[in-house]
């Protein structure tokens, strides 16, 4: 099965309240997926953005070609940096959580990723873009748990 998945994240402040926004398509199925969080970093949206895709297909092994305005993640996945984390047990890497589960749901398929400018006037982009920032503004959000569980761990030598 061929998909096109079109993602973006976004805080207000970083850290802050955060959203993601999704838009799979696949010939005329078309859905629209998002969710805001009370404290997170726009990082952490981006990549969150691209797991809840992929992890919203109901067919393993399917061709997906995930369009992304974010470096952090698209670098990440082409340049094989993410790989190369993994090997060292991500020693002094952010968001290991979610890189972790990046990488058990993009295992399940054939992924290529693509940077794609933001606010060039994409309008899958631009759909992704509004709700990620609508969902940053909902009046309930959720937790990002290992988000606020890291940032309120005091190390102590």
């Amino acid at each position: 099965m061929n998909i096109i998945i079109f993602t973006d994240g976004a805080s207000r402040g970083n850290p802050g309240p955060g959203g993601y926004g999704v838009l799979l398509k696949s010939g005329k199925y078309r859905r629209e997926l998002s969710q805001g969080y009370r404290l997170t970093t726009n990082n952490r949206m981006e990549l969150l953005a691209v797991i809840i895709g992929l992890e919203t297909l109901k067919i393993s092994n399917s061709n997906v070609k995930i369009y992304s305005d974010s470096r952090y993640v698209v670098d990440s996945v082409e340049k094989g940096w993410v790989f190369k984390w993994e090997k060292k047990l991500y020693k002094n890497k952010k968001n290991i959580d979610l890189w972790k589960r990046f990488l058990k749901i993009y295992r399940e398929h054939k992924v290529e990723m693509q940077w794609i400018k933001a606010h060039a006037n994409i309008p899958e982009n631009e759909i992704c873009d509004r709700l990620a920032i609508k969902a940053s503004k909902q009046e309930k959000l959720m937790t990002d748990e290992a988000y606020e569980k890291r940032k309120n761990t005091i190390i102590l030598i």
